[in-house]
């Protein structure tokens, strides 16, 4: 039997990289998948490469009016929700004696307050046995320099886990984090430029035990495992992807 067999799947930020990948794997394994995106050049290739995958559904995951509507067009169309992936964020990098406050505003408005929002707005639509998974990040736990909104985004939501695990117990729904290290999710990419990819990788190599990045497949294996039944005496939990970067 598969993993997820008859459940609704909400992915957010599922039209790249580790939430593309996910899209796939829940469907692989029986989930009916929706996935939402606000670039509309991602929206258009997501279209492509998860037809017959997924449902995309453009819109802002830091936009609490879109959140909104995206949580009632699941109610009014699914009737619940059995899975939700809050997996949209985004990376900016800067000291914090350089980082300008519209940057840090952007940085906890997609990463923090979004998934506040819609954990706050799934709520009613979450059916009992319902899996939340944040996804969140190895920099939560790190000093490491030039990432001070992104780390501090990202333990804020560690935190909020926790909190929407004690919250939400006794209404059946757990709320798990999955924390990767780096990732050949193209993110590095985005940020940095394409000519400082190979330096940055190797450099992040060094420093992980396995001495490889992580892939997108991955760390959806470790979402799927939070989704499923198999982690069905696990919230509030965290589990990091970091081929021992932290750990050892």
């Amino acid at each position: 039997m598969k993993k997820l067999d008859g459940k609704i799947a909400l992915i957010s930020g599922g039209t790249t990289g580790i939430g593309l990948a996910t899209a796939k794997l829940f469907h692989q394994e029986g989930a009916r998948v929706l996935v939402t995106g606000s670039n509309p050049k991602t929206l258009q290739a997501a279209e492509s490469e998860l037809r017959g995958v997924a449902e995309i559904i453009a819109s802002d995951a830091g936009d609490a009016t879109q959140i909104r509507e995206l949580f009632a067009k699941v109610q009014r169309e699914h009737g619940g929700l059995d899975v939700l992936f809050l997996n949209a964020g985004i990376v900016r990098g800067g000291l914090i004696a350089e980082l300008p406050e519209s940057t840090f505003d952007d940085v906890f408005r997609i990463n923090f307050k979004g998934p506040w929002l819609s954990l706050q707005a799934a709520i009613p639509v979450l059916r009992s046995g319902a899996s939340v998974v944040l996804n969140g990040s190895i920099n939560g736990h790190l000093g490491m320099p030039g990432t001070g909104a992104y780390a501090a985004s990202k333990a804020a939501l560690r935190s909020l886990a926790r909190t929407a695990a004690a919250e939400l117990a006794e209404r059946g729904v757990r709320v798990n984090v999955v924390s990767p290290g780096p990732t050949d999710s193209g993110i590095i990419d985005k940020v940095y430029g394409k000519e400082a990819v190979a330096a940055i990788h190797a450099s992040l190599t060094e420093k992980i035990p396995m001495k490889r990045l992580g892939t997108t497949e991955e760390i959806a294996k470790a979402a799927l495992f939070l989704a499923s039944s198999d982690s069905s005496f696990m919230t509030g939990e965290e589990i990091v992807v970091d081929g021992g970067m932290t750990r050892v």
